[in-house]
């Protein structure tokens, strides 16, 4: 082959500064009878991305200890829909990752000046523990206010409903994002053959003035970015979500 025709392709990795990111996932309630906590690769899939990325993940919860991956999400349920979700699967049988999910941190001992990043998972959850928890909303406001990163996936950016600036302004306020779409609840409503939560995010972000809230149609994977707010619709989106929280670290 001459010379001229012989093409090499050189890869060269992204050298990344290491940072520090928070992932918070819901503490464990009770929905319907049953228990909830967070949805697994909500929470893993960006774990690993992030790790792998050479960045360092704490994780918390707002009372922090042992927490729960929702059953339903959860790989080692027998005959689950998400059997195949061998990222949430490594994590659980990770020597040292595993042990993470029984002494999370509670929020009361995160210094926010720690972190570049916080990532806020959803699940079954969220919709119970996060709505009077004003300690959880003053922690958001305050990574929002301090320049830092703020990453919300699916029920994990019912949040946006209640979290307030220091001027006393919604967060959401002025902001383009997602979250589990009411098309999606419904799905799961039908699945489960109940009405499962009282309220849903696409509901009550219509209250708001102010703010837009997007969706694709169920289960497509859909995330945004509005300067340092970034959310995913639902599990789907779990990488594009952790894709542009990277994207924004790097800059």
């Amino acid at each position: 082959m001459p010379a001229s025709d012989l093409k090499v392709e050189t890869r060269i990795g992204v050298k990344r500064k290491p940072r520090r990111i928070l992932s918070i996932v819901s503490n464990t309630a009770e929905l319907k009878g049953f228990a909830v906590g967070f949805f697994g690769e909500e929470m893993t899939r960006a774990f690993l991305m992030f790790t792998e990325a050479g960045h360092r993940v704490d994780l918390a919860s707002p009372e922090g200890g042992e927490v729960m991956i929702d059953t339903h999400s959860d790989p080692r349920t027998p005959g689950g829909p998400y059997a195949d979700d061998l990222v949430t699967l490594g994590f659980l049988h990770h020597a040292g990752f595993g042990q993470l999910l029984r002494q999370t941190l509670p929020i009361s001992a995160v210094n926010v000046d720690d972190y570049d990043a916080v990532w806020v998972a959803g699940g079954g959850g969220p919709l119970l523990t996060f709505k009077d928890a004003p300690a959880l909303h003053a922690l958001i406001a305050d990574f929002y206010e301090k320049g830092k990163v703020v990453a919300l996936i699916c029920h994990g950016a019912c949040l946006l409903l209640w979290t307030r600036l220091s001027d006393g302004r919604l967060l959401a306020e002025g902001k383009t994002w997602t979250g589990f779409s009411d098309e999606e609840e419904d799905e799961v409503n039908k699945a489960f053959g109940m009405t499962l939560n009282d309220y849903t995010i696409q509901g009550e972000a219509a209250r708001i003035q102010g703010t837009t809230y997007r969706c694709r149609g169920a289960n497509e994977p859909f995330a945004i970015r509005d300067g340092r707010l970034i959310t995913g619709q639902q599990q789907y989106s779990s990488g594009l979500t952790a894709e542009l929280v990277l994207d924004a670290l790097d800059e």
